[in-house]
Parts: C-alpha cells; sequence; structure tokens
C-alpha cells in the first residue's frame, strides 16, 4: 500500500467513512468503521493528517486523534462541497474532504479546547431557558387578552403580575387565577435557572486570562467575552482583524460583476451568536456619548451625525470585532491611546 498522506473522514452518529489519499492525490483505501473501531484504527495508523468537516462531533474526534500523534485538520463544509463529484453518498464524501484538506489555499478551523465547549454547552442551555422565558411571558399576556386585558410588557411588570392584576378591579374566575400563578412561578423558575447559567460560566472562566483581557475593551462584558473565547479556537486562525468581523459576518455583503463593486447589508455569515453580543456591546456604547467620545473620538460623534443609528452600532460593533482580536492574538488588554 501506498504511504498515506492525508485521511477524509465523513463523520456519523454511529458509523465513520474513511479514504485515504497517498502523495499523489490517488485513493488508496475506503473504510468503514464504528465509533469503537475507528479509535482502534487511527490509535495504530502510522502518524498522518486527519481531515474532517468542522461539524457536531468533530472537536471531539480532532482532540483524540492528535492525542494519538496525529495532525488533525477541520474543514468549514462549504469548502468541501465544491470538491464532492457526480452523485452524493458517505464515501463520496469523505474522498472531497481528504482533496480539499490538500489544496494550498484552502482555510481549516482550529479544534476548540473542552473547556470552549463546555462554554458553548453553557450558552446554549442559557439560551433556551431566555426563549422559554419569553414564550412564558407571551403566554400569560395572550391568556390576559382573552379576558379583555391588556397586560403590559416587560419584566417589570411581569413581577407585579398580581398587583397590576388588582390595580384593574376586574374579577377574574378563581381557576383563572391558580393557572397564572402557576406560569408566573414559572417565569420565576426560569429565572433562577438563567441566573444559575451565568454563575457556571462565570466560575468556568473565572481563571482565563483572555476573559479577563476583552473585558478591557468598551462595552465588551462576560457574555461577549466567553462567547469570543468559546468561538474562536485561535484567533492567529485569521489573518487580520477584518478577516475576523468577515467571519462573524459584520462587513458589506458583496455582489459585484463587471468591474461594477455594489454592497449591499452586512453578510450575517459565521457564528449568529457572536454577531449579536457584538451589536449589543457597540449598542451599549453608542447610549452613552461620554464613553463614545471617551474610547472612539470624534469619529463615532460624527458617525452619529451622518448616518442612522442601527448603521452607526453596526460600523461600530465591526471595529470592536477587530479590536476583539487584536486582544486575543496579541494578549494585551486593550488601552486608550492618548
Amino acid at each position: 500500500m501506498s504511504v498515506v498522506k492525508v485521511i477524509g473522514i465523513d463523520l456519523g452518529k454511529s458509523t465513520f467513512h474513511l479514504s485515504g489519499h497517498d502523495h499523489a492525490g490517488r485513493e488508496v483505501f475506503r473504510h468503514k468503521f464504528s465509533r469503537a473501531k475507528l479509535i482502534s484504527f487511527l490509535s495504530n495508523f502510522p502518524s498522518t493528517l486527519i481531515a474532517m468537516e468542522a461539524c457536531c462531533g468533530s472537536n471531539w474526534l480532532a482532540r483524540k486523534c492528535i492525542q494519538m500523534g496525529h495532525q488533525a485538520k477541520l474543514i468549514p463544509a462549504q469548502y468541501v462541497k465544491p470538491y464532492v463529484k457526480t452523485h452524493k453518498n458517505d464515501f463520496i464524501d469523505a474522498n472531497a474532504i481528504a482533496e480539499a484538506a490538500t489544496r494550498p489555499s484552502m482555510r481549516f478551523v482550529s479544534p476548540k479546547t473542552e473547556e470552549a465547549q463546555l462554554g458553548i454547552v453553557i450558552r446554549r442551555i442559557r439560551s433556551g431557558f431566555i426563549k422559554e422565558r419569553t414564550a412564558c411571558m407571551s403566554r400569560i399576556g395572550s391568556i390576559l387578552t382573552e379576558f379583555g386585558l391588556s397586560f403590559p410588557r416587560g419584566h417589570h411588570n411581569m413581577k407585579n403580575l398580581f398587583q397590576w392584576l388588582a390595580d384593574q378591579g376586574e374579577s377574574l374566575p378563581a381557576l383563572l387565577i391558580a393557572e397564572l400563578k402557576s406560569q408566573l412561578d414559572y417565569y420565576h423558575h426560569l429565572n433562577h435557572l438563567i441566573k444559575e447559567q451565568e454563575a457556571k460560566l462565570k466560575l468556568l472562566n473565572k481563571e482565563n486570562e483572555v476573559v479577563a483581557l476583552l473585558q478591557t475593551i468598551p462595552g465588551i462584558g462576560p457574555m461577549t467575552a466567553s462567547c469570543c473565547v468559546s468561538a474562536v479556537g485561535d484567533a492567529n486562525d485569521f489573518k487580520n482583524g477584518r478577516n475576523f468581523a468577515a467571519w462573524i459576518g459584520l462587513v458589506p455583503y458583496q455582489h459585484s460583476t463587471g468591474g461594477k463593486p455594489r454592497l449591499l447589508g452586512i453578510s450575517k455569515r459565521g457564528n449568529k451568536e457572536l454577531r449579536e453580543l457584538f451589536v449589543h456591546a457597540a449598542r451599549a456604547v453608542m447610549w452613552r456619548d461620554n464613553t463614545a467620545n471617551k474610547f472612539f473620538g470624534q469619529w463615532l460623534l460624527d458617525l452619529k451625525c451622518r448616518k442612522p443609528f442601527n448603521v452607526a452600532v453596526v460600523a461600530l460593533a465591526n471595529k470592536l470585532a477587530r479590536i476583539a482580536w487584536s486582544v486575543m492574538s496579541t494578549k494585551q488588554p486593550f488601552e486608550l491611546k492618548v
């Protein structure tokens, strides 16, 4: 058998399809393994390059491969698709992954650490609780609307639900009051669960130096810093801050042809959660003219006067993302230049 240069693995829940390529780019073997047999095969295989799509389970397997002495590379799925020839099946996908991994201009994703994945899990569960809380609040409002009461939105009003009902002077059925109490208890329970998730994040990132450095940037708090560290395996995967901002989707979407540049709205690509957090961070700065002027000077104040508020917010979010990349890559805190 020829010396294998790269092994492409098409990941599955319980089965894994492998395609091995030699240095000439020829396919030299195909294998289908269960999870246990895959680990056994790779542990006994000579050190080589293992390529996978960056998808569910890829970070765990990449860490396993590195522990076995292999070089693991993760490729975004959209960059593999052009190498899929004719019909699609698992072996053809594995073959495409192996071929894509040998391209000199290919972009790769650094495998995430176990700590980074734990941060993602905690925030994902927190987001689920927030969605459930919003649904609970909407449910209470719709119930009251059925009985002719227009309940105002907001957490302050929700916490004073029964005082508000008493002020309306309406007579409501006892069973309805019991149902509202049950829903309000559920709302308070969700608030408690959300706070628990936030406490877990703080504990997880307590000793993380990069999280502390990111919080020196105006507008960026623990949640944005934690998301940054979890989403970005290695800041050096990006050539510069602009590439990082483009990866998040905070740059104009370009659709140019015939030498005529055409820039549309922002591309909204990449990590949606991280993009939203940077926009919220920018909005927190924009609402305070003193803070905006102190850290970003006249540029930001002029931008607020010339452009719509939301356009200026996205422009500042782009700048914050570039600053965040610089902080992560240099391991230096944000400093105000005088």
